[in-house]
């Protein structure tokens, strides 16, 4: 009402009519023009096709596709049809990328108007995309006989000179996913104009990349592969965008297992992509990383750096398989970072229950190879463990769970957990590989979770059996596993009265070379407790060092006490009726953000315990500020002696 009182106070009212009316009449053209076709696309994203006037179908009379712009069926067009075909052609494109089904996407193109070359190849390569992701619900037989498809297949292969290049190597790659045979007419046809124009110098990085891949995927001649290798060589690295060497990254592990042979680009793309790092996004950086790791460039470590220090930005935006990829490449290039740490804390407590299993396993591996305890991590992994397991194979199961027991950590929900996987286990016990099982049950020994139920099949010939190579020899790590195993089962499974391990394998020490059972003692730290021990107690004849136990462990520092609480000479430690085993605990001991002890140290000192040591564990944390002699005679006095009083030497 307000606003009708102003206007009628207006001084200039017909004037304002007047041009409200007209651009009135302006729109509603504009929209009859567009009605049509808008509505029926709008059809199409519901799988329903409206004939329309004016709209031909695409059959085997299809406009020939010549160049980045068709030809229309009716001959030339005026300067402003051209432009239209422009934007439907760009619109048809971004409708394209709302797609999801094969008929759709063929639907599309039948009731088009229009079809360039462009949008038949990226057509081609949505139908490859949609069939890869559905797992080729849309039978190939059946999409080879659609007419659309044949028309556009003619096409391309009449004209495949005319076409560009980036719609020659596009289709070519839709075509070899499609899974097209090779020695077929039409793809013969692609590859040898793709050969002509590599030859000739015509194709930008983009084209040579996206025709090595492809040619890597059928297993193409080498000879085209080294020529398409050569002329990368030849561009200036310096001149690329970060897309380019993006491209060429994933190009390299296709057509080579390490990289040795194209070191020197690698040289200089690793100088160029550090200082484009900031500006690839979070999917370019999953794709160098994971190329990195394939091409075992460990070197490389500016770039690695960067791109830990980005992919933090991106853990939120980051899919579930680029974020694999991520972790996968950290771990096995030995990286790691704090940030990092935290926020795959941030995005594993929020989104547990909904990652994919993969991606859970690489972040539960990044947590176990860095000695990283986290407990918001291992916790929700812990929850979702007990709800998701049956989805999971007996690798990702596995994987999930032996880090509880290397990092010595109990979650909240520890008997749910637990319950869930001896019941896992019981019902797909066939499908673990016995090397995997043997990791999986050794792991929840550490933490104090003794599977009896599965002991007995365990030290069974024929589980043994299967541990052995194809000489009958076992691997010493895996003999390690079973005699430590074996001796759990005596120490705190007195109850369990099932078969034992044979003798043959029972091991006289535990500690093999390359074998984790046991961490050696730091040096350094030895040194420094060696001497206060010297101090304390005279002379280095009344204590041991590396000392071979009865049951396999090796034992730091050793002393031997009498009935009367003296010390031993360390010749005569049979004779002791006390023994006191030092456990001198550096950093690798623990995890290493915080002082928890690890699971395979904590099981020693548990057996030692158990076995009659006492026990003294002297950690870094409490004696790494100490360097005055006085100080570390009195913290090993108060230690090892704390209720004697020490003479003074």
């Amino acid at each position: 009402m307000a606003i009708t009182k102003l206007l009628q106070h207006w001084p200039c009212m017909s004037i304002l009519k007047n041009a409200c009316f007209m651009c009135l009449r302006i729109q509603n053209r504009l929209l009859l023009h567009q009605t049509s076709r808008r509505y029926l696309l709008k059809e199409l994203n519901y799988g329903t096709v409206i004939p329309c006037k004016g709209y031909h179908s695409l059959t085997l009379y299809l406009p020939r596709v010549i160049s980045e712009c068709s030809i229309h069926l009716y001959g030339k067009r005026e300067n402003m049809e051209l432009k239209d075909k422009k934007i439907d052609e760009k619109y048809l494109l971004d409708q394209l990328c709302c797609l999801y089904s094969t008929k759709q996407i063929l639907q599309l193109l039948d009731t088009a108007e229009h079809i360039s070359d462009r949008l038949a190849a990226e057509a081609l390569l949505k139908i490859a995309e949609v069939e890869s992701k559905n797992g080729n619900l849309f039978s190939h037989s059946e999409l080879f006989k659609n007419k659309t498809f044949q028309a556009i297949l003619v096409q391309f292969e009449q004209e495949c000179q005319k076409l560009s290049t980036s719609s020659l190597v596009n289709a070519l790659k839709a075509f070899v996913q499609l899974g097209m045979n090779i020695r077929s007419t039409s793809l013969s046809c692609f590859l040898h104009e793709c050969q002509e124009r590599v030859f000739n110098g015509q194709m930008t990085i983009e084209n040579l990349c996206v025709l090595g891949k492809c040619l890597s995927s059928i297993e193409s001649d080498s000879t085209m592969l080294e020529s398409i290798m050569n002329h990368v060589q030849m561009k200036e690295v310096e001149r690329w965008t970060s897309e380019e060497i993006v491209m060429v990254y994933s190009l390299l592990p296709a057509i080579s297992f390490n990289g040795l042979q194209y070191q020197s680009l690698l040289d200089k793309m690793h100088t160029v992509a550090t200082l484009v790092s900031t500006q690839l996004s979070p999917k370019q950086i999953s794709s160098v990383l994971y190329s990195l790791v394939k091409l075992q460039q460990t070197e490389a470590m500016g770039l690695i750096i960067n791109l830990c220090r980005r992919s933090v930005k991106y853990i939120p935006a980051f899919t579930d398989e680029e974020l694999s990829n991520v972790l996968a490449a950290l771990n096995e290039l030995s990286c790691c970072d704090p940030d990092l740490t935290e926020a795959l804390e941030k995005r594993v407590s929020e989104t547990a229950f909904t990652m994919s299993p993969e991606a859970v396993t690489q972040v539960m591996q990044y947590c176990s190879k860095n000695r990283i305890l986290s407990k918001p991590i291992f916790n929700a992994v812990a929850e979702s463990f007990v709800y998701n397991s049956e989805n999971f194979t007996t690798y990702e199961i596995t994987a999930q769970v032996t880090p509880f027991g290397k990092l010595n950590y109990l979650p909240p929900n520890a008997s749910d957990l637990f319950r869930r996987l001896e019941r896992v286990m019981s019902n797909r016990f066939s499908q673990f590989q016995p090397q995997t099982l043997l990791n999986l049950l050794h792991s929840c020994t550490l933490i104090q979770r003794f599977p009896v139920n599965f002991f007995e099949k365990v030290f069974s010939p024929y589980f043994i059996q299967q541990l052995q190579d194809q000489n009958g020899n076992i691997d010493p790590c895996v003999l390690s596993q079973l005699a430590q195993l074996y001796l759990t089962v005596n120490l705190e499974c007195p109850f369990y009265k099932g078969p034992k391990l044979f003798p043959k394998y029972r091991l006289k020490s535990l500690s093999t070379s390359g074998c984790s059972i046991e961490t050696k003692v730091d040096q350094i730290m030895y040194k420094k407790v060696k001497k206060g021990l010297i101090g304390l107690l005279g002379e280095k004849l009344y204590f041991a060092s590396q000392v071979l136990s009865p049951q396999g462990y090796i034992l730091d520092i050793e002393i031997g006490l009498d009935e009367n609480g003296f010390v031993l000479p360390h010749c005569i430690l049979k004779k002791s009726s006390k023994r006191i085993a030092l456990c001198i605990d550096d950093e690798k001991r623990f995890c290493s953000n915080s002082n928890n002890l690890l699971g395979k140290e904590c099981i020693k000192q548990r057996h030692l315990k158990l076995l009659g040591y006492h026990v003294v564990q002297i950690p870094f944390y409490e004696i790494h500020n100490l360097h005055i002699d006085e100080e570390i005679v009195e913290y090993l006095h108060k230690k090892i002696f704390p209720h004697s009083y020490r003479m003074k030497w």
